[in-house]
């Protein structure tokens, strides 16, 4: 007797007798049909196949799974990204995304496997989720969720579709427990920091200047020594922390001509 013949016998102790014989559920149907079944015996049995052939295709996706990590792909970074902001210099190496796709879904497809996204917005953030499945139908997925990317002077467009580019990147390594040689941070903490425009620390200044903000706290917060040592990806945030700010008073001004006694 197999296992999915005892488990319908259990969950049907006072159904009619039907003798029952094949290896999968799929056979045993046929049998139990040749013996005149009733309906709710071979609804049961029809949610055995289902669970049956889950189980089936979950063990044959980590079986590939498992020969895909024995032998995986080597990413190498191919991508060089580099930018001035602020009159410096900022450029990093990472692996593309077509780079990181090409020799990944290659060595996927062997296994029976691929690799598909989808992309949804909420609230300002952008969620990426990477799916891989077998094709026997089991799919295992991940989500990684980040803000427009805004580094580098990009357009709205861009800050959308750079942070896209990056989850997706990021979710496929994830996924299939892989890394980038010298895994890449794109470029947050390779070499020199990209600090604010003259432009924006300008406009720091003259919120500071018009509201007569205390700078000791507002450096302090902003964690910097300076402003112009403030970086690009936080010129938002020292502005908000700006305009919430509360000024100190203003000494009266003195009267032309006026001097001290």
């Amino acid at each position: 007797m197999t296992e999915d013949t005892e488990k319908y016998e259990t969950r049907n102790p006072s159904a009619k007798k039907v003798v029952i014989s094949g290896d999968s559920p799929a056979s045993m149907i046929r049998s139990a049909l040749s013996q005149g079944a009733d309906l709710g015996q071979l609804k049961e049995m029809f949610e055995l196949q289902k669970d049956w052939e889950a189980n089936v295709a979950r063990k044959a996706y980590h079986a590939a799974m498992a020969k895909f990590k024995a032998n995986p792909p080597e990413i190498d970074k191919d991508r060089l990204v580099s930018f001035e902001a602020g009159g410096k210099t900022t450029s990093y190496r990472h692996a593309s995304l077509a780079n990181i796709t090409s020799k990944v879904n290659k060595v996927l497809g062997e296994q029976g496997l691929s690799a598909g996204w989808t992309t949804t917005q909420s609230n300002g953030a952008i969620t990426v989720t990477c799916s891989i499945t077998h094709e026997m139908g089991h799919s295992e997925s991940t989500s990684l969720t980040a803000s427009p990317d805004t580094s580098g002077s990009k357009n709205a467009i861009q800050a959308v579709g750079s942070t896209i580019s990056y989850l997706e990147r990021y979710t496929i390594l994830a996924l299939t427990g892989l890394a980038t040689a010298d895994m890449d941070d794109d470029g947050q903490g390779a070499g020199e920091p990209e600090f604010i425009t003259e432009k924006q620390l300008s406009s720091i200044l003259d919120m500071i200047n018009s509201k007569n903000v205390d700078e000791t706290p507002f450096l302090k917060y902003m964690k910097v020594e300076a402003p112009e040592k403030i970086q690009a990806k936080d010129f938002d945030k020292a502005m908000a922390a700006l305009k919430k700010a509360k000024g100190r008073e203003k000494p009266p001004e003195r009267e032309p001509g006026s001097d001290d006694k």
